[in-house]
């Protein structure tokens, strides 16, 4: 292929998006984002250009304005039907038209539509936005910049309203700019990123501010993502922000915002006779066989997907009950109803684990969650669902739905695997149900982060979360945000609040108190605030607190009752945040020429769509796809068996940007010859997985041959070796196989910290005071030092 500039159309025209720069400013653990989209119209016919694209879900839009010939031509934020027809009306009356607006099935991609660019306009289009950001495990603030646009799912019967319904040209990355700001109280440290970053340079001697940029001539054919870490994060803080002074004093604009944010340091407790349902729900629709990188040698996402799931088996607890679900266009399930965790269960679960496929046609959850929420509930077992899917599905609200329904009754941890995973399903149905979400992407590996939620899931929660304010005379509090009783280890929790009244017009004080109970212990923090607030001409807080108002709220077109669209309708056109029922529209009406015939359409998708899932080759993505995975449903359902993927392409090889069908395959080979060779194995090449897949359910191991072998001995070396020649085999077996995993999984440890645990306390309960006797014959039979400490001794 040529090397074309910028992005191209079939017929290798130039596509009138050159470039995007974003100005990003971070405050303590809010983003404030400007992204400027520079367009220019190389052709000689006026055009429609379509930029769709990707943002996080929790971002809330405020700000949607076009430059001119020098001229800011601000949109509105209107009903979104009244938007399109006036849109289509300026069009067709020769003005240049701006339209911005959600998807109506999906929070987290947007379109942009710029109407009659005329032949060699350049304009500029200004989007702002504000977000929360979310901390990672190590307490590192995240900031994504999504680039990627996985081709989503799509019930047939949805497709023509949804933006995602377009056809895709073949495109090669724009460039990207982007300047970040940083500031905050508490200290920077450092700031990491997966893309190349300039040093960081830091404004102020006490580190409280500092900036970063990416290098000049970035293409923006990945997600940017950027880890800040801050000298303290579990502080609590209060933020608060003046309102608008020509909004009513008493409005949601108009008063003070407040915004407490609580991320409590809750110690790491061994749960004690731990009860629970656990239910896996995994992804097995066909995207799941691709890899879960872009990267040479990347691990297939069912692969990983398998690897998980063993680990998961061998961390539960003794006398909880369990249960697997694999979903795609259809559903199956390990056992009729969930069943209790025993040596029996978990190995006919290990088994089934081994020969699960990505072999279930296109991705839909909702019947398989609907199976699940239907079984009645186990008495003094609460269920923990923990969905895995790589958030291709353009029904995202009605799954939604359907865990906020259920919410009273169990927590989601919900898992986006790879690059453009849907954050509108992943972070709502964790939020509507009090779990957690997490995003596995570039060199994550799944099983860090689902054994991370495992653990959490079993820990103590933070209970009776309240808060109480001491405010000045003639000030007083209204809660914004939902309450809250109880968060797990690894949340964060923010609340909104507005301060009505009567403000003092001198400098004071307020305070809030955050009372909570840890292990039935009541503890509380109290933070003290100035008064009266600052002057935030963005006016995040505010923006941020009707966001979270929305999110509440609307649940897309379908699923969202009258009451609450019209909730939702004020609350968007009050604080000018864009929601599925507003749409922002901006009409330059000093531009009247009248248009000849209808207007050339050029869709500008999201540079970086996932095209290594199509092949590991540039080519079609939206249609292709949708046909692939439907196709691949209708093959799964006829015959029961998993088409095959070079067939099934071939079937579209004549559409435009098809990757040739020889091409397909060498590169189908190649992928499979490398990741035979992955240093991330398949399931049962690891000889960390395969130890553990060893392991029983009570924590022991037996002493056999097959454990043996991976220890680099002999089944009769290690009988001749066992210092108590006359108990229990098992033990014997259980610490050689523990000092051997500290000695060689240690990069692994945080995977296989839970079956440990087990493992330990099993000893314990059958070895006692002979422990140290036995990790000292450990080490010395396979020349080791492991420290005894290790075993609690």
């Amino acid at each position: 292929m040529e090397n074309y500039c910028g992005l191209i159309t079939r017929s290798n025209e130039t596509v009138p998006l050159k470039s995007i720069s974003v100005n990003l400013s971070i405050n303590d653990f809010v983003a404030a984002v400007a992204a400027t989209l520079n367009y220019e119209n190389e052709e000689k016919v006026p055009l429609e250009a379509v930029f769709v694209f990707p943002m996080d879900e929790d971002s809330a839009v405020y700000s949607f304005e076009a430059l001119v010939d020098g001229k800011k031509i601000v949109a509105e934020l209107q009903d979104k039907m009244k938007a399109h027809s006036k849109y289509e009306d300026a069009l067709s009356q020769g003005y240049q038209a701006y339209l911005l607006e959600e998807d109506e099935y999906t929070r987290d991609v947007f379109s942009c539509n710029v109407g009659n660019l005329q032949p060699g306009a350049k304009v500029t289009v200004t989007l702002r936005y504000v977000q929360e950001l979310p901390l990672e495990s190590d307490g590192a603030l995240y900031y994504l910049l999504p680039a990627i646009l996985n081709p989503r799912y799509q019930l047939t019967e949805r497709s023509e309203k949804s933006c995602l319904n377009i056809q895709s040209p073949n495109i090669l990355p724009y460039t990207l700019s982007m300047v970040a700001t940083i500031t905050s109280q508490q200290g920077i440290e450092r700031v990491q990123s997966n893309c190349s970053l300039s040093p960081i340079q830091f404004l102020t001697e006490d580190k409280t501010s500092a900036q970063v940029s990416l290098t000049e001539g970035y293409k923006f054919d990945r997600d940017v993502e950027l880890l800040i870490y801050y000298s303290e994060v579990h502080s609590p803080s209060v933020a608060v922000e003046m309102g608008m002074l020509d909004m009513k004093p008493d409005s949601l604009m108009g008063a003070p915002c407040t915004m407490v944010s609580f991320y409590p340091d809750i110690p790491e407790v061994e749960a004690s006779n731990y009860c629970g349902e656990f239910v896996f729900l995994m992804d097995r629709s066909g995207s799941m066989d691709f890899p879960m990188t872009t990267e040479k040698n990347s691990q297939l996402r069912i692969e990983a997907a398998k690897e998980t799931l063993l680990l998961l088996l061998k961390s539960l607890p003794m006398g909880c009950y369990f249960n697997i679900y694999g979903f795609g266009s259809s559903y199956e399930k390990f056992f009729p109803e969930s069943v209790k965790y025993t040596q029996e269960t978990m190995e006919d679960a290990v088994e089934k684990v081994k020969g699960l496929e990505a072999d279930l046609g296109g991705t839909e959850i909702l019947t398989a969650l609907c199976d699940i929420y239907k079984a009645p509930s186990i008495p003094g077992h609460p269920l923990k669902l923990f969905v895995f899917t790589d958030g291709e599905v353009s029904d995202a609200f009605s799954v939604i739905r359907e865990v906020q329904l259920h919410s009273i009754k169990h927590r989601c941890f919900s898992f986006g695997i790879g690059q453009g995973a849907s954050t509108s399903l992943i972070k709502t149905i964790a939020r509507v149900s009090g779990g957690t979400a997490e995003f596995i992407r570039g060199k994550d590996r799944m099983q860090t982060k689902a054994l991370g939620s495992l653990k959490s899931a079993l820990q103590c929660a933070v209970n009776n979360i309240s808060l109480s304010w001491d405010l000045p005379p003639g000030l007083s509090v209204k809660m914004l945000s939902p309450e809250q009783p109880a968060i797990i280890r690894g949340q964060r929790l923010i609340i909104y609040a507005q301060l009505t009244g009567l403000m003092p017009q001198v400098e004071s004080t307020g305070t809030v108190c955050l009372k909570h109970t840890l292990q039935g212990k009541s503890l509380e923090n109290r933070v003290t605030f100035s008064l009266p607030p600052k002057a935030n001409a963005n006016f995040t807080i505010h923006r941020l607190a009707a966001k979270s108002l929305i999110q509440t709220k609307d649940m897309g077109f379908d699923e969202t009752s009258e009451e609450e669209r019209e909730d939702v309708m004020n609350i968007s056109l009050q604080s000018g945040v864009l929601s599925s029922f507003t749409a922002f529209i901006a009409i330059n009406k000093e531009l009247n020429k009248p248009v000849q015939g209808p207007l050339e359409h050029r869709v500008i998708p999201s540079t970086g769509i996932d095209v290594t899932m199509l092949w590991n080759s540039p080519g079609p993505w939206r249609n292709q796809f949708d046909q692939w995975e439907l196709r691949s449903a209708e093959c799964t359902s006829e015959t029961n068996e998993s088409p095959n993927f070079v067939e099934l392409e071939s079937e579209y090889s004549g559409m435009t940007n098809v990757a040739p069908i020889e091409e397909t395959k060498k590169a189908d080979t190649s992928t499979k010859n490398s990741n035979v060779q992955n240093e991330h194995k398949a399931f049962g090449e690891n000889v960390v997985v395969q130890l553990i897949s060893l392991q029983n359910a009570n924590g022991s191991w037996k002493l056999d041959e097959d454990l043996t072998k991976l220890l680099g001995s002999t089944l009769k070396d290690v009988n001749a070796t066992n210092p108590v020649k006359h108990g229990d085999p098992s033990v014997w077996a259980t610490v050689l196989a523990v000092v051997w995993l500290h000695a060689n999984g240690k990069d692994l440890k945080y995977e296989w910290e839970l079956l440990e645990r087990k493992a330990v306390a099993w000893l314990h309960d059958h070895a006692g005071s002979s422990i140290p006797m036995l990790v000292q014959a450990a080490n010395s039979l396979l020349k080791l030092s492991v420290n005894p400490a290790v075993f609690g001794v």
